[in-house]
């Protein structure tokens, strides 16, 4: 697949110097909440929507590639349910465009919502996100939020995110299982901030790394009475 944003930069991926509890608590965190965040971004491949497209009837004459969109769709709301009629995914936007030339998917203000099995729910929203058409694929550029919200012991969803992440860029590889930024990003967790000027998270091993001059300061534990 041609490439769809600059390249990473060519600083070697550290671990910044943080206790290891909280760094192994993020790393549980990311963990969890990482399949539900792929699964929200894995909806986002509406590249269906314009295969399965009715064509026009007749014969078509051969038209050379150009970057032009062949199809669009204005103020969308994709949902996908489970077998049991509960919501678990949503995709809005502004605008979303298909480019037969490279067979990506464009979409303006794409705002995402995954609710897991047990109620907790992911949140996710960008200017602008830019899939390939295999689905394997998906990049949110600009003003990226994701938001992490736990449903507490007593069945309540909490009204604040456990764990934040900001920055203009993020990267997923669906099928890899892996988020990855080369751009500076911010990590907001249980009392702890991590500034990464970049970062990857590998599911698949579990391995946090992050890149460049990285910075974390973590809340001191409250003592117990």
């Amino acid at each position: 697949m041609a490439s769809l944003a600059p390249p990473p930069s060519g600083s070697q991926a550290v671990r910044p110097r943080v206790g290891q509890s909280w760094l192994w608590r993020l790393q549980l965190l990311l963990s969890n909440y990482l399949p539900l965040l792929l699964m929200a971004l894995l909806a986002a491949g509406t590249w269906w929507l314009v295969k399965n497209t009715p064509a026009p009837d007749g014969p078509m004459e051969p038209v050379p590639p150009r970057h032009v969109p062949d199809y669009r769709m204005e103020g969308f709301e994709l949902q996908r349910f489970d077998a049991q009629g509960q919501l678990r995914f949503r995709i809005e936007g502004a605008e979303m465009r298909h480019y037969p030339d490279t067979d990506t998917i464009e979409i303006d203000q794409v705002r995402l919502r995954a609710t897991g099995p047990d109620g907790s729910l992911t949140l996710a929203t960008a200017k602008r996100a830019v899939g390939n058409g295999d689905g394997s694929e998906l990049q949110l550029i600009g003003d990226v939020s994701v938001e992490r919200y736990e449903v507490g012991k007593d069945g309540v969803l909490a009204d604040q995110p456990r764990l934040r992440m900001d920055g203009e860029f993020l990267h997923a590889f669906l099928n890899r299982e892996l988020l990855r930024s080369h751009l500076p990003t911010r990590l907001r967790y249980a009392g702890g901030d991590i500034q990464a000027r970049s970062f990857e998270y590998n599911h698949l091993d579990g391995r946090l790394s992050f890149g460049g001059r990285s910075h974390a300061r973590i809340a001191p534990r409250s003592p117990r009475p």
